[in-house]
């Protein structure tokens, strides 16, 4: 059965309906009970406590006027009530403050506020951009019309940079702008007073600034000056001793202390015999600085607290050797001798005490001081050393160390100061000696493998690796020895078994330890040594991964440190491991053209083919050698091999037409290069083509194939320049300007098409067709500094300045970091602010050739040589493909070097082969130059530039 639901039970207060304001906030200004009546009340605990006009206020430290309850109610009062009164009135802005500031505040108030806030600003914006352009012209216009201090001298500050010291130091003093009485001061003059005066007043106790003025008269009537009574006064002399009385004895003998210790601090110390000057020694006392920094007061409270300790604890050496040192800076060399001594007797058995009176003794008596120490410690080497020191003889020295190593014969040093005196001979027996005494002492064995023979040497070694299996320079040193004496094959065996060994005795292989090692062999000749060392220890420790970087690192540096033996191991063994490696290969091979020889490189090169013969650069470079060493048949050889191993390849067929026509087999390139355009057309084996017959005079063959290599390539820059270049050259303007033309339309990106058709413009005398055409070239290529240069130099050339400059500046603004541009803008300044020039140009471009160069040439102009030079040989190190860098740099060193340094800046030249700069390429490139050397190239560039910076 289902029943129902219960029902809930019935409650009177169930039924009604629920208030609908019941939870909400009060309205707006809602007073509780104020319709029936019921307003608040307030209770004499809701105000405090009745309070008298007169009782003070809470607050304790409250200001004058506002300390009493009467007070506080009238500033309150004051406070409310509004200043209406007329003066504080003003026409537009109405009263100071607000008429209706005691009022309440409240929510449509702050409505009204945010309504007329926003009007405000609505109303502001409307002329505000109007308002702030006129602003900015007017601070403009007052800025020109009254510039800063800063502004006006902006230039010369930037001067002040490049200003020396003595240029600093001339400059003079300002001048001095008080007055007479204040620059010349009248200074006091002191009296000295006599001694009655300070015994006079020192009897009375009475304090006076000033002097009697019948103190010391004579007078029966007086009782003044010596006359005075005072204790003691009736006895002969003022040497009594009295109460208040002044004792002069001691006042000298201060005088007489003061002036012994400065003298003595000017004699020498340990010695004893005087270095002062007898004819200026008055007048040096008067400048010398004491060697003590503290005063006489100090000094007496070092010398009681170290009194203090030698009697505390007369048996601490420190305090001894202390006491000793203060009395020798404050220049009581005896006291100070007499003090160790004693120190001597109560410390017997310190050698630090010994030492020290030993140092501070003279001559003869430290070394009867010495002669004591090693009865009190026979064992002390440090004393045997100093005794040594003493002997001005060297068989004197020979006995006293002899002697000492009957006592200490366990101390290395002593050995080692004792076989330095010695013989050869002589030093081979001590050091036979020396070994048995110091069997673990590594020096000592190998300066005894050092003079011995070769058999006795290999004994020597076998014996020290028996006592000292752990130390490698052992197993080096006798690699090195059966290398000198012509054994190399041992000399592997020897670093593989030092391996061995020193891994089994636990010692660890550091490779970086042995790597130095390999190249302090290097450098003393023992080259197999070295190798066999990199062989062993260059592949310890390294991940396979990292093997190649991390040799070329290791070859790179010990390239930098003159170790040339090691980095041609190190590339050795890297070819053994990475055969097929082109990179490898190709370092190996830049490190033999730059360090080797030439037969090192070919023989490199020959191996380095035959692992990979793909690589055209390794063959280029065989082919290369051979032909600077004029060995034309092994150079066609070389490239006969490389046609084989790579058929069609571009690079070898240019490389084979180059070596024929440089040595007059025009009709052999001529062949090669038909055969080249048959078997592997490209557009730069056209322009070869091209250039060939052009540079042997035939123009119209040059003309045919130009207009054939242009049926293929009609992208191909290169090609449209040469044609236009040979119009030129048969004078046929209109077909140069044509070629230009059909060429821009294919190339419009190639910057030379560009400048070379302005330049015709401006030749046949157009220059506004040219200005036009460059424009037109900066709208097609914007950022091209390039553009940007030509149209500067064509407003420069045409002679407008003003719009070189004007250019100039856009220039620099659309290509900021152009080096070109700022190295132009240097030298279109006038002198005085081409300084300023050059150093924003180095902020913007540092590290750029150009402006580097620019710089030097600044110098140059300046005729400061050293520093010019230092900027020329900054420039080629960063950029040495730069021709003009290197054609300035030789004209440079034409005119103010020496002809060794004319000789270096060429040979450096022919080194790096420049192939860039703008001056370089303008007779490297000529028809008429094609086949001169570097060095001819230079020389002619050289020869073309005109100090006209």
């Amino acid at each position: 059965v289902q029943w129902p639901p219960p029902m809930p039970m019935s409650s009177p207060l169930m039924g009604k309906k629920k208030k609908p304001f019941l939870g909400m906030a009060a309205p707006l200004g809602y007073v509780p009970g104020l319709g029936r009546g019921a307003t608040g009340f307030t209770t004499r605990s809701d105000i405090g406590p009745a309070r008298d006009a007169n009782d003070p206020v809470d607050d304790r430290h409250a200001p004058p006027g506002q300390r009493t309850v009467g007070d506080k109610m009238k500033k309150n009062q004051e406070d409310d009530e509004e200043d209406l009164n007329d003066t504080n009135y003003d026409e537009f802005n109405g009263y100071a403050g607000s008429l209706f500031s005691s009022g309440p505040y409240e929510k449509d108030d702050e409505e009204a506020d945010a309504i007329y806030a926003a009007l405000d600003k609505r109303m502001d914006e409307r002329r505000k951009e109007r308002r702030e352009l006129r602003e900015k012209d007017e601070i403009e216009k007052y800025r020109m019309e009254r510039p800063k201090i800063q502004q006006q001298f902006s230039d010369l500050k930037r001067k002040l940079s490049g200003m020396s010291d003595e240029e600093w130091l001339s400059i003079p003093e300002v001048g001095d702008a008080r007055n007479k009485r204040q620059r010349n001061p009248r200074y006091e003059k002191l009296t000295p007073v006599p001694d009655s005066f300070f015994s006079k007043h020192l009897t009375t106790g009475d304090k006076h600034t000033t002097v009697d003025p019948l103190q010391g008269v004579s007078n029966l009537n007086l009782p003044g000056g010596l006359e005075s009574p005072y204790p003691g006064g009736m006895t002969p002399g003022l040497m009594t001793p009295g109460t208040g009385e002044l004792d002069m004895r001691k006042i000298g003998q201060a005088r007489n202390t003061l002036m012994d210790m400065r003298l003595s601090q000017v004699s020498d110390s340990v010695s004893g015999q005087t270095v002062v000057d007898p004819k200026g020694y008055l007048t040096d006392l008067n400048s010398m600085i004491p060697t003590h920094g503290g005063d006489i007061s100090d000094i007496k409270k070092a010398r009681l607290l170290l009194k203090s300790v030698r009697e505390t604890n007369p048996h601490h050496p420190p305090a001894w050797i202390a006491s000793a040192r203060l009395e020798e800076v404050t220049g009581k060399l005896q006291v100070a001798r007499n003090l160790i001594m004693k120190g001597t007797e109560m410390c017997p058995k310190s050698e630090d005490v010994w030492l020290e009176a030993a140092r501070l003794q003279p001559g003869d008596t430290a070394k009867a001081v010495v002669a004591q120490a090693v009865r009190h410690l026979p064992g002390s080497v440090r004393i045997y050393i100093r005794a040594a020191e003493l002997e001005t003889d060297v068989r004197a020295k020979k006995r006293v160390l002899r002697k000492a190593l009957e006592n200490v014969s366990k101390s290395v040093r002593l050995w080692k100061t004792a076989v330095e005196l010695e013989e050869p001979e002589d030093a081979r027996i001590m050091l036979s000696r020396a070994v048995e005494c110091c069997p673990t002492s590594v020096e000592l064995w190998l300066a005894l493998a050092r003079l011995e023979t070769y058999e006795n040497a290999r004994r020597v070694l076998n014996k020290a690796r028996e006592n000292i299996p752990t130390d490698r320079h052992i197993w080096i040193t006798a690699a090195k020895l059966e290398e000198a004496n012509g054994n190399t094959q041992m000399v592997e065996k020897i670093v593989d078994r030092a391996i061995t060994s020193l891994g089994a005795n636990g010692v660890e292989i550091n490779r970086e330890q042995w790597i130095q090692d390999a190249e302090e062999c290097d450098k003393a000749g023992s080259v197999a040594t070295c190798q066999a060392v990199i062989r062993a220890v260059i592949g310890i420790g390294i991940e396979e991964e990292d093997c190649k970087h991390t040799w070329m690192e290791d070859a790179e540096s010990c390239v930098s440190h003159g170790a040339l033996e090691c980095a041609r191991a190190i590339y050795a063994h890297a070819l053994q491991m990475f055969p097929s490696k082109k990179s490898v290969w190709l370092r190996a091979a830049y490190f033999e053209k730059n360090h080797g020889t030439r037969e090192s490189l070919e023989a490199l090169l020959q191996r380095a083919v035959a692992h990979c013969p793909k690589a055209e650069v390794l063959w280029l470079m065989g082919a290369k050698s051979k032909w600077l060493a004029e060995d034309v048949p092994a150079a066609r050889s070389i490239l006969a091999l490389a046609f084989q191993a790579n058929p069609n390849s571009e690079e070898i067929w240019l490389a084979a037409v180059k070596l024929e026509s440089e040595n007059n087999e025009y009709e052999r390139a001529r062949r090669l290069l038909a055969k080249a355009r048959s078997s592997a057309p490209t557009a730069r084996v056209f322009m070869k083509s091209v250039k060939l017959e052009w540079v042997l005079g035939n123009i119209e063959a040059a003309h045919e194939l130009c207009t054939e290599a242009l049926k293929h390539y009609e992208d191909f820059p290169k090609l449209w320049m040469m044609r236009g270049q040979i119009e030129e050259q048969s004078e046929h303007n209109e077909k140069a300007r044509e070629a230009y033309n059909q060429g821009l339309k294919k190339c419009p990106h190639s910057m030379s098409l560009w400048l070379l058709l302005s330049r015709l413009e401006e030749r046949v005398g157009q220059l506004t067709r040219a200005r036009s055409i460059l424009e037109k070239s900066r709208l097609k290529n914007p950022q091209s500094p390039d553009l940007w240069l030509e149209s500067v130099r064509l407003e420069f050339r045409a002679g407008l300045k003003n719009i070189a400059n004007t250019l100039m500046a856009k220039a620099l603004q659309e290509c900021p970091n152009s080096g070109i541009l700022w190295a132009e803008a240097v030298f279109l300044e006038a002198r005085p602010q081409r300084k300023t020039k050059s150093v924003d140009a180095l902020k913007k471009c540092e590290h750029d050739p150009h402006v580097l160069l620019a710089v030097a040439k600044l110098f140059w102009s300046e005729r400061k040589i050293t520093k010019a030079r230092e900027w020329f040989l900054r420039t080629v190190k960063i950029e040495p493909d730069l021709g003009d860098a290197w054609a300035l740099f030789y004209k440079f060193e034409k005119q103010h070097g020496t002809e060794e340094q004319q000789e270096e800046v060429r040979k450096r030249c022919e080194n790096a082969e420049p192939r860039h700069g703008e001056l370089w390429c303008a007779e490297s490139k000529h028809v008429l130059y094609w086949q001169k050397k570097i060095g001819e190239i230079l020389t002619q560039v050289a020869s073309k530039i005109k100090n006209t910076f």
